[in-house]
């Protein structure tokens, strides 16, 4: 049921359709959920603090699942790991749509999490994969590609959510994933290979680190407990997180096989910078995401339509400021910009009510559209030059997990600062909290003599 080999000296571009459907599942459930939040609490009788798991169970899943698919994927390559993936992603869509309560919705995030975590590991493995078989570069058309539609998907998420449930309410958040699961697993079975360029090339497969994935499990998921009910008398979570980290670090620093090379991490502090400003800049624009839309619905009575709508602009703006400003190779000033364009944000939020205009609602979303557009890219570029090249993947995957806590981080806040209802008072605090992040974001940049180098790098001014 697979296509034959492309042609030998150029990408098969047959791979397009099922690397793009596959790689837009997690990135349009991360999205789509922000409007649905309150339709949910509403329908279900569940405040704000409950409903923040459907936003950091999907988080906690991706964040385990993805640097395990990933390794997965090196295994056994993409094809069975996206079929896997696709009927997980359908299965969670059924469950979502006949879900009586919140913590089946949460089960159905999990699931979710973990199905959708394979479209974008194995999309850049096909383009490695496609670069051994041609023996060329892989156009830089694919990876821009993968980027911009995946950025796409984030754009539309909201939208498309507060679409759907104008028309089938809040489920059908839940039941879209089930003709895109469909899709992918069509498009999985008739157009990806079997076998790849890079098997061949590969080692042996080597064994599963079990062990060090069960404690890199138990480390996310006991931070994750204590973030969502922070108090005196839960901080041995906290401890136990501390535990699991630690025993988790030194088993995968004597495994010959390890789940994940903290290795990466030895001797290079500007890549640990890196990643701190991963977790505060992930951490803000969630906060925005999921905070803000909530408050547009419950504390300025938007309806989701109206809401997803109103953040339009900032995910619009992210695109257009990525594909000018993209193209440039510095990277400090553009970590700058985006860390000033999140203060700024903060500020705002905390000048605006339940009688906000809508234009005024709508210069926030524009405004925001700046580090949205800016920011990751840039991270991603430091991270490229910081990282030991024959560990370009295990590094790159730890960064999405950092990113992943940022997220996880920002739901916790807003459950915490939303404990019962999304009102104006809860979002000024949440702001005050995105300020602090921010500050924190500017700073480190601003005192970061190690990005200098980058630039020097990313110009070619340095080998």
């Amino acid at each position: 049921m697979t296509a034959k080999p492309g042609p030998p000296d150029r990408f098969d571009r047959r791979l397009l359709a099922p690397m793009m459907v596959g790689a837009v599942l997690n990135p349009v459930n991360s999205s789509i959920i922000a409007v649905a939040l309150v339709p949910i609490a509403t329908a279900l009788g569940a405040p704000a603090s409950e409903t923040a798991w459907l936003v950091s169970s999907l988080y906690l899943a991706t964040s385990i699942g993805q640097p395990l698919v990933g390794r997965l994927v090196d295994m056994f390559g993409p094809r069975r790991l996206s079929i896997a993936g696709a009927i997980l992603t359908g299965l969670a869509g059924v469950i979502g749509v006949f879900a009586p309560n919140i913590a089946v919705l949460v089960i159905a995030r999990v699931i979710l999490g973990f199905g959708t975590c394979a479209g974008y590991p194995a999309a850049m493995y096909l383009i490695r994969s496609e670069a051994t078989r041609t023996g060329m570069r892989s156009p830089a058309g694919v990876l821009t590609a993968l980027s911009v539609t995946t950025q796409t998907i984030a754009v539309v998420g909201p939208t498309l959510g507060g679409l759907l449930i104008q028309v089938g309410g809040w489920r059908a958040t839940f039941a879209v994933n089930i003709p895109l699961a469909l899709a992918s697993l069509v498009l999985t079975l008739f157009f990806l290979p079997r076998h790849t360029a890079l098997e061949a090339a590969r080692p042996a497969r080597g064994r599963l680190d079990l062990l060090g994935i069960a404690l890199f499990a138990a480390t996310l998921v006991s931070l994750l407990l204590f973030l969502m009910d922070i108090q005196l008398a839960q901080l041995w979570l906290l401890g136990l997180a501390a535990v699991f980290g630690a025993g988790f670090a030194l088993w995968e620093l004597r495994t010959d096989d390890p789940f994940i090379d903290v290795r990466v991490f030895a001797g290079n502090v500007p890549l640990l910078v890196t990643y701190a400003r991963a977790v505060l800049a992930a951490t803000v624009s969630y906060c925005y995401l999921y905070g803000f839309t909530q408050w547009l619905e419950g504390g300025r009575g938007l309806s989701p339509a109206l809401a997803g709508l109103v953040l339009l602009p900032t995910f619009g703006v992210g695109i257009v400021v990525a594909a000018v400003f993209g193209r440039r190779p510095e990277i400090r000033w553009k970590l700058i910009a985006g860390a000033l364009g999140q203060v700024v944000m903060a500020v705002l939020l905390l000048f605006v009510g339940p009688e906000a205009a809508l234009w005024a609602l709508l210069l926030i979303a524009v405004v925001v559209g700046v580090p949205q557009g800016i920011v990751n890219l840039a991270i991603q570029n430091t991270l490229y030059h910081q990282a030991d090249p024959t560990k370009m993947g295990a590094t790159s995957g730890l960064l999405r997990t950092f990113m992943y806590l940022g997220a996880m981080l920002a739901s916790a806040a807003t459950g915490a600062f939303f404990h019962t209802t999304a009102n104006t008072a809860g979002l000024h605090d949440l702001a005050w909290f995105m300020l602090a992040a921010a500050v924190i974001f500017l700073v480190i940049t601003l005192v970061d003599r190690s990005l200098r180098r980058v630039d020097r790098l990313a110009t070619g001014l340095e080998d």
